[in-house]
């Protein structure tokens, strides 16, 4: 190692211990050596590797490096104090994945499971509950409070709205046993209920915190609905306003790029009461639109996470331009009359 004045050719190198600058045949003119700390050092590790910084052409050995310039004095230490620092960046890594917009699709998730379990339990008290009161047509989370509140139909009182239905029901008895068991099951199923809620509650409250203008524009469930198809509020801020229009309409595309049938117009923005109670005529030209600020809101919320009231300003204003251009649906065109077919064949 040669440590002597500046070249003109000289590039500097950056290495998880230090910052060394190397001429143009690749030997060390200057030294810049960190603080011998693990914590330090396992931060500089996280931060190099995502400089992206250019490599020399002549990259030099680095634990040779490390014993020349006296940042170690033996091999053993250089091994001991490289491990110590990778472990606790892999630590800092693992730890630093656990972030606003991860809990919030994790909870996308969590909702779409208790959604899938809460649709197949219900069905099942449905279908077991009818062999006992047939004529009680609660379907849902009412059917799943009403078993778990009287259990037999015997149990309504006789000031409730549905006693005249259950003292006259033609279903058949409901045993002690299977009651307690119905009832548990009910109450099980009003438990999901309640944590579906609970959940909704959560994404709702860190949507507002995390993307605001996100939620100013779309709502907080969509909003994190879009984040969980995305993956990150980094990636979504990164689609273009096109790709965003049809995010969740998957199939509708491929069917479309496969067979020629007309492209999507709306994936689940449509969910959106914008484009929900829209007249169809407009939904097409309403979604764009409307993609065009979530795309906007994203990016502000990722970029500078302020709150920008502009943003839904300038939507409104979008939304009523284009109601009032189109307050009809469009004629249909009219086939332009051809020449009749010609008769095949002649008189005979």
């Amino acid at each position: 190692m040669r440590i002597s004045g500046g070249s003109e050719l000289a590039t500097k190198f950056s290495t998880w211990f230090g910052i060394f600058t190397l001429d143009e045949e690749g030997e060390v003119t200057d030294c810049e050596l960190f603080e011998k700390d693990p914590e330090t050092l396992a931060q500089r590790v996280l931060e190099l590797q995502g400089s992206g910084q250019d490599i020399p052409a002549i990259i030099p050995d680095l634990r040779q490096l490390a014993l020349d310039c006296g940042f170690v004095d033996l091999d053993e230490d250089y091994d001991i104090l490289l491990r110590d620092v990778c472990i606790r960046a892999s630590k800092s890594r693992i730890s630093g994945t656990d972030t606003d917009d991860v809990r919030i699709v994790h909870a996308v998730e969590a909702l779409d499971d208790i959604d899938k379990n809460v649709n197949e339990l219900s069905e099942r008290l449905l279908e077991w509950y009818g062999m006992y009161f047939p004529e009680l047509e609660l379907t849902g989370e009412p059917l799943a409070r009403f078993v778990m509140a009287f259990g037999s139909r015997a149990n309504v009182p006789e000031d409730h709205q549905l006693f005249d239905k259950a003292s006259k029901s033609m279903g058949s008895e409901l045993s002690f046993a299977d009651e307690e068991l119905l009832s548990a099951f009910a109450s099980n199923l009003c438990g999901l209920y309640d944590t579906r809620r609970q959940i909704e509650s959560y994404i709702v409250t860190g949507m507002g915190s995390l993307a605001p203008n996100l939620t100013d524009i779309a709502g907080g469930l969509l909003g994190a609905r879009l984040i969980s198809i995305a993956g990150s509020l980094e990636k979504l801020a990164a689609f273009p306003s096109s790709t965003v229009q049809v995010i969740g309409a998957n199939r509708a595309l491929f069917k479309h790029l496969r067979s020629n049938t007309p492209s999507p117009k709306h994936g689940i923005i449509f969910n959106n009461v914008i484009i929900k109670n829209a007249p169809w005529w407009q939904r097409g030209k309403l979604a764009r639109a409307f993609a065009a600020k979530i795309s906007l809101a994203a990016r502000t919320d990722f970029y500078s996470g302020e709150k920008d009231p502009s943003i839904k300003e300038q939507l409104e204003k979008k939304l009523t331009a284009i109601r009032k251009a189109n307050p009809n649906p469009p004629k249909k065109k009219s086939k332009p009359k051809g020449k009749g077919r010609k008769k095949r064949g002649g008189k005979r």
